[in-house]
């Protein structure tokens, strides 16, 4: 182990980062690496904070600020950033230990699925999506609607949305997959139905018509000018989707894209997959995430039974 107490912690969070960056995350994980680092070091009492100045005491009272202007799921964040960056000091040999263990980080209840409300949903968003809107200035059905299915038919994230590249797609017909970049640098292989197949295959045509050449390594997903699409452009084109079938009514609150991936994961769940085969293909890193999916389809259920006019009779005869 080096005597490295006396280095300033920011470069070694620069260290940390380049070490990540190794890995391939998301240009957004990466900058809310260094946000939570960044914003927790700020608040402890010293100039220029070193190594050495990071005591579980510090490190208490710096969490402690912070959380006194951030809501509980920010601050459990910014725990899990500093619990990974002292890993990695620790297996550098930088320290001996983490002091993680040592600064409380709260307890979040369970997220409970938020899937798009109403039975042909769906189905409705889908084929209001897939007809050119007059009111756009230069529409794109064809892509729009691949957006859409990426994350209704095979349950992708925002983030695995943009990192797809147009040579993603793998396999002969009939055994078409997709090549996903996870989150937490979990790869994952998801089926893909011969309908999605012809949806990306029609989008790429389309997008060929556009700008031309498109190579295996480029970006799937771009802009009307043939940009790679970036975050804030992929949630718009999201929610003017939402807007132009009419559903925005039937769109959780703070959910947007996430509700697809939650409407392929109910769905999954109402068709008999069990927790394990949810869990490999929605990436998640628990079985108890995935066995959310069930649980409420089997609330939903009960719901169903309990609506059911024969039951109230019944109680009447009770």
């Amino acid at each position: 182990m080096h005597d490295e107490g006396h280095y300033p912690v920011t470069e070694l969070i620069a260290d940390f980062l380049a070490a990540r960056a190794v890995r391939k995350p998301s240009a957004h994980t990466l900058k809310a690496y260094e946000r939570d680092l960044i914003a927790v070091v700020e608040l402890v009492d010293a100039e220029p904070v070193t190594l050495g100045d990071l005591s579980p005491r510090s490190l208490r009272l710096a969490f402690a600020q912070f959380a006194g202007s951030r809501a509980p799921a920010s601050v459990a964040r910014a725990w899990s950033s500093w619990n990974a960056f002292f890993t990695f000091l620790v297996t550098e040999q930088v320290v001996a230990g983490n002091p993680m263990s040592a600064v409380d980080k709260p307890r979040l209840p369970a997220h409970s699925p938020k899937p798009l409300r109403g039975e042909d949903t769906p189905e409705q968003l889908l084929d209001a999506v897939s007809r050119a809107d007059e009111r756009q200035r230069d529409p794109w059905p064809e892509r729009d609607v691949v957006v859409l299915a990426l994350a209704l038919c095979a349950g992708l994230r925002l983030s695995e949305v943009l990192a797809l590249r147009v040579g993603s797609f793998h396999g002969r017909a009939g055994e078409r997959r997709v090549e996903v970049a996870g989150k937490g640098g979990r790869p994952r292989t998801v089926p893909i139905e011969p309908e999605l197949d012809a949806v990306v295959q029609r989008y790429v045509d389309s997008r060929r018509v556009r700008f031309g050449r498109v190579s295996p390594g480029d970006a799937l997903m771009v802009d009307r000018r043939g940009a790679p699409l970036q975050r804030g452009g992929l949630q718009y084109l999201v929610q003017s989707c939402y807007r132009r079938a009419g559903v925005n009514d039937r769109v959780p609150r703070g959910a947007q894209l996430h509700a697809l991936r939650h409407t392929f994961a109910t769905r999954l769940a109402e068709d008999g997959a069990n927790a394990s085969e949810i869990m490999r293909l929605l990436g998640h890193a628990s079985l108890a995430t995935s066995q959310n999916y069930i649980e409420v389809t089997a609330e939903q259920q009960r719901a169903a039974v309990r609506a059911n006019r024969t039951n109230r009779a019944l109680g009447r005869l009770a």
